[in-house]
């Protein structure tokens, strides 16, 4: 029999502590190609989501652009965040205390953002060996948060069925993907000033809360499973 429960993470913001740099990297190319965007957006309305998404709404309010611009933004983006997530990311508070203690579950990463990007996110910041090769990118599946083709995906390819998977996420995207899926999910809202925590999840305020939250959950889903 398969271990209660497989535990799906998500990347940026819940391992690790990329998005200030992400959300200052994409401020200045986004201006830079005439779409007006603030570090500050990304931390307050646009945490989690995909950046095409991202440039469909700027474009909406501020005019569009070009596709060979739209490319070029993303490129320069992308290449300028893996050169600078090599010597500035850093894992979050707590985070490979929390993987250690569950070390007996199986586990995966479940993020909207390309593999390379999380493999160079996970390698830069010694998460890596948490993980190994369980590593699933929107961009490979086709389905990106808030659909729930993604955990959808990773559940049923680590061996498990939606209600033995617990996905952990620190955005509302994220949340609602998972619940989407009919997963449980539990939510790192380290933001309670201005972020809820959606209906059905549990939320939590960090990740050294994390393993006492999946110790609540895993009698209940033994039960379910008998």
């Amino acid at each position: 029999m398969p271990d209660p429960l497989c535990l799906l993470f998500d990347c940026d913001g819940t391992l690790v502590d990329s998005e200030p740099l992400l959300a200052e990297i994409m401020a200045k190319h986004l201006s830079q190609a005439g779409l007006p965007f603030q570090a500050s957006d990304y931390m307050t309305d646009f945490r989690g989501a995909r950046f095409a998404s991202i440039v469909t709404h700027l474009e909406r309010v501020h005019g569009g652009i070009d596709d060979a611009v739209r490319q070029q933004i993303e490129s320069a983006m992308r290449g300028e965040m893996h050169e600078r997530m090599g010597s500035e990311l850093t894992p979050i508070d707590g985070v490979s205390k929390a993987l250690e203690a569950l070390d007996s579950l199986p586990r995966c990463v479940a993020s909207n953002g390309p593999e390379h990007k999380i493999r160079r996110a996970l390698d830069s910041t010694g998460l890596r060996p948490f993980f190994g090769d369980s590593i699933y990118s929107a961009y490979t599946v086709g389905s990106w948060k808030p659909e729930p083709g993604l955990f959808l995906h990773a559940g049923r390819d680590m061996g498990f069925a939606p209600a033995d998977c617990v996905v952990i996420d620190d955005a509302e995207v994220g949340v609602r993907a998972a619940l989407a899926a009919g997963m449980r999910v539990i939510h790192i809202n380290r933001f309670p000033e201005r972020e809820t925590t959606p209906a059905g999840a549990i939320g939590i305020r960090s990740m050294g809360d994390l393993p006492a939250a999946i110790d609540r959950l895993i009698p209940s889903l033994i039960a379910n499973s008998l």
